[in-house]
């Protein structure tokens, strides 16, 4: 690998204007995204970013990638190492919340929906997620003896998609929502919320 200014080698300074980038990006949406104003973040110079992402165009577009990348990877890893117990629900649940409420990649996708900016159908495996937790279902009904139990699909679709509406709207309104119904805007409350809403879904996929 060459190496740049800084001491930083070529793949070094590609993923700090990355992360420059996906910052802004989270923070005021892709209007945010200025070569110029980046180059500075990094420390490196303007010619620097066109010389790694050619355009901000191309620049945008790798950005978006590396999260949608990021997220899949999170969640199929996530829906791999959970279980059928109370405590695999529990942790399935607040892995993927915190970690899109924390990473702020909830904003993220608030952001490129109200751009218009297209995201791939099968970046965030929506698909997998409620196969996971429908099959967790059916389990969980024949290990509780209750073998005539069909669980509806239709119903876990739709409760996967109030638990990512949910979760990725506290990433942006959770600290000021909880602030103002007063129980607290710092991390502890929104781990407390993220931990009641999960019981309250799990209670859901246990009818």
């Amino acid at each position: 690998m060459t190496a740049t200014s800084r001491g930083r080698t070529a793949e070094d300074a590609r993923n700090a204007i990355l992360d420059a980038a996906e910052q802004r990006l989270i923070d005021s949406g892709p209007a945010s995204i200025r070569l110029q104003e980046v180059a500075a973040d990094v420390g490196v110079g303007h010619p620097t970013v066109l010389h790694h992402f050619g355009s901000r165009e191309a620049l945008v577009d790798a950005v978006v990638q590396r999260a949608l990348d990021s997220v899949h990877g999170q969640v199929l890893s996530a829906i791999a190492e959970s279980s059928t117990d109370d405590g695999g629900f529990a942790t399935l649940f607040d892995k993927v919340a915190s970690w899109l409420s924390d990473s702020g990649r909830g904003r993220l996708f608030y952001w490129l929906a109200l751009e218009g900016i297209a995201v791939p159908d099968d970046s965030i495996p929506l698909q997998q997620i409620v196969a996971a937790a429908h099959d967790q279902r059916l389990q969980r009904a024949r290990e509780r003896g209750c073998e005539g139990a069909h669980p509806l699909l239709e119903d876990t679709r739709f409760t996967v998609v109030l638990t990512v509406l949910a979760i990725t709207a506290q990433g942006i309104l959770g600290p000021r929502l909880l602030e103002r119904v007063g129980v607290g805007a710092d991390e502890r409350a929104q781990k407390r919320f993220r931990a009641w809403l999960g019981e309250m879904i799990l209670r859901h996929l246990d009818r």
